[in-house]
Order: structure tokens, then sequence, then C-alpha cells
């Protein structure tokens, strides 16, 4: 059987074992070790494990990976566009500058996940869970957050123009500075968020909470939805802009408002070698 993934450094390894079943059951695939800027591009690993894994620079475009764990794991600078990660399990992993444009995460989970410099621009990210994760000047542009739990997530210095937040989370979240021109938060979580400094013109806020929401000096005059039973809820000042007539409260001790992060889970043991009947290892050639 050929081997499923190539290494353009000449210390990188990796190992890779298959357990075969019956005829109907899908195969195990175990991933582990170092191998950097592999090609995997639309490979079927449905279900694979990363187990502490460092894929630093790889090439997924397109790759199967549903249901996958990528737990602890290392891909920063990887290629994941157009791969389908829905159900994928991420916690804790590192993805900077990673490019997920176009690829499907509807359902992931990937709390206290590094994204940091992502690109999601088109990703489908519905229902996922990035409770926690690092999103710093990510970008995504026309991404699908529908109803996706982003609470005490770092959104700071984001271009999210035209992203949907419809029914998301994102209570507790940091969203200084971001771009959210024309995004949709309708019926949004954004309780105790951080809304300072970003752009909102055309942002739809309909039936969105926002029980102390941190407003101060935010221009949400070319907003759409907006309430003055919102506003009266967030904290803003004299610089916030509001639409029309609305007025803002100015709230006590709304400096003392953190934006926690948990603390990233510990990268899981090795697992141990599964029995198989057929087992295949490859490896870099040196």
């Amino acid at each position: 059987m050929a081997a499923l993934a190539t290494a353009g450094s000449a210390s990188a390894e990796m190992q890779l074992q298959f357990q075969y079943q019956d005829r109907d059951v899908a195969r195990m695939v175990s991933l582990g070790g170092t191998c950097n800027r592999c090609e995997l591009s639309g490979r079927d690993l449905t279900g694979a494990a990363f187990a502490g894994a460092v894929f630093t620079n790889a090439t997924l475009v397109g790759t199967n990976l549903r249901g996958a764990e990528l737990v602890g794991s290392n891909f920063s600078g990887s290629d994941f566009s157009r791969a389908d990660l829905s159900g994928a399990e991420m916690m804790g992993a590192d993805f900077t500058g990673a490019n997920f444009s176009g690829a499907d995460l509807s359902g992931a989970e990937a709390q206290s996940a590094t994204l940091v410099r992502v690109r999601l621009a088109g990703a489908d990210l519905s229902g996922a869970a990035l409770n926690g994760a690092n999103l710093n000047s990510a970008i995504m542009t026309g991404t699908d957050l529908e109803g996706a739990e982003l609470n005490a997530t770092t959104l700071a210095n984001v271009n999210a123009r035209s992203a949907d937040f419809s029914n998301a989370e994102i209570a507790m979240s940091n969203m200084a500075n971001g771009d959210f021109r024309s995004a949709d938060f309708s019926d949004a979580t954004l309780n105790g968020a951080r809304l300072t400094g970003g752009r909102f013109g055309g942002a739809d806020f309909d039936g969105a909470s926002m029980n102390r929401t941190d407003i101060r000096g935010t221009d949400l005059s070319g907003a759409r939805g907006l309430t003055q039973a919102q506003v009266s809820r967030a904290c803003g000042d004299a610089n916030t802009r509001l639409p029309g007539s609305l007025t803002t409260r100015v709230c006590r001790g709304v400096s003392s408002v953190r934006i926690a992060t948990p603390r990233p889970p510990a990268p899981p043991a090795p697992p141990v070698p599964p029995r198989s009947r057929n087992l295949v290892v490859a490896s870099a050639d040196r």
C-alpha cells in the first residue's frame, strides 16, 4: 500500500496505523509524530486521530476529516481549504495562520484552540463550539457561525464583514477593533462582550441580548435592529454613537469586567496501538 504522506523535511517522520475490521466498518487511522509540509490533500481521513502530532505547514486541501480528533496537535500554517472537518474535535490545538477558507467545520469542537490569523472566509462553523478560543486577527468574511458557541472567545481585530452570528452565544467575548460591517447578530447573546472600537455599519442586532455589553466609544449609528431596551442594558459613554434618538447609559464598574479565557486542556496521552490485521508504517526518506 502506498504511503499516505510525504515530508519536505529530512527530519520529518510520520507513523500511520490502519485497522481493518469487517467490510462494513470504517477503518481507524492514527497519526502521530512530526511531519512538516505533509501532502494529504483529498485523502479520506474520516475519524482519524492526531495524537499530539506536529503537522506544521501541511496541505489538507479538500481532505475528509469528518469526526477526526486533532486535540492538542500543532497544525500552524496548514491549508485546510475546502476540507470537511464537520464534528471534528480540535480542543487546545494550534492552528495559527492556517487556512480554512470554504471548509466545513459545522459542529466542530475547538474550545481553547489557537486560531490566530486564521482564514475562515466562507467557512461553515454553524453549531461549532469555540468557547475560549483565540481568533485574534482572523479573516471571517462571510463565515457562517449561526448557533455557534463563542463565549469568552477572543475576536479582537477580526475581519468579519457579512459574517452570520445569528443565534450565536458570544457572551464575555473580546470583539474590540473588529470589522463587523453587515454582520448578522440577530438573536445572538452578547452579554458582557466588548465591542469597543469595532465597526458595525449595516450590522443587524435584531433581538440580540446586550446585558452589560461594553459599547463605550463604539459607533453603532449605522447598525440595524437596535432598540432602546437593548442599549439601556448595555454600557456606553459620551463617545458612544447610536441610531436615531437612542440613548445609552454609563455603567458603574464596567472597567472591572474581565474577558476570561479558560486554560487549554493538557495534550492527550499517546494512544495505545490497536490490534490490527494490517499495519502500515510510512516515514519520510532521510
